[in-house]
């Protein structure tokens, strides 16, 4: 029996691979998870329904077991049909769940096209499809050392 909070074998499988500077995209229901990712990244669908299972729920087992140096989030649009003149609801959610697992970090904001870009690097050894239906719900975890 194992005593982590993630059981999903794939995606223990998956984890188990990654090493520092590696990163991890955990995508919302939204994200074009099959199209903007690099052919090597291991795909694992979390999305068994539209809400199931959320980002929140899929980070805060993540941040238990894994070391997380840098928090990549896609910034809003300025103009257009998704434009926010402020910061999603969600990146309070996820400020408050890295301060609630002891992670110092601010999430770093990159352009839309440049975040498609940064999940789509070789460097990116594992993307999480999730269910969530709330926008810009994504996030790119570069994994740090063990200490």
């Amino acid at each position: 029996m194992l005593k982590t909070p993630i059981l999903h074998p794939p995606l223990l499988a998956a984890l188990a691979r990654l090493g520092h500077s590696s990163k991890i995209l955990i995508a919302d229901g939204n994200y074009p998870h099959a199209t903007k990712k690099h052919p090597a990244a291991e795909l694992i669908h979390l999305n068994f329904a539209p809400g199931l299972l959320s980002v929140t729920e899929v980070l805060k087992p993540l941040l238990d077991i894994l070391p997380v140096e840098l928090v990549e989030v896609m910034e809003p649009m300025k103009s257009g049909p998704y434009a926010m003149k402020d910061d999603p609801p969600i990146f309070n959610e996820f400020r408050a769940i890295l301060k609630d697992k002891k992670f110092d970090l601010e999430l770093t904001k990159v352009e839309r096209f440049a975040f498609y870009d940064a999940a789509s690097t070789p460097d990116v050894g594992l993307v999480i499809a999730t269910g969530e239906g709330r926008i810009y719900a994504n996030l790119l975890l570069t994994i740090g050392v063990v200490r």
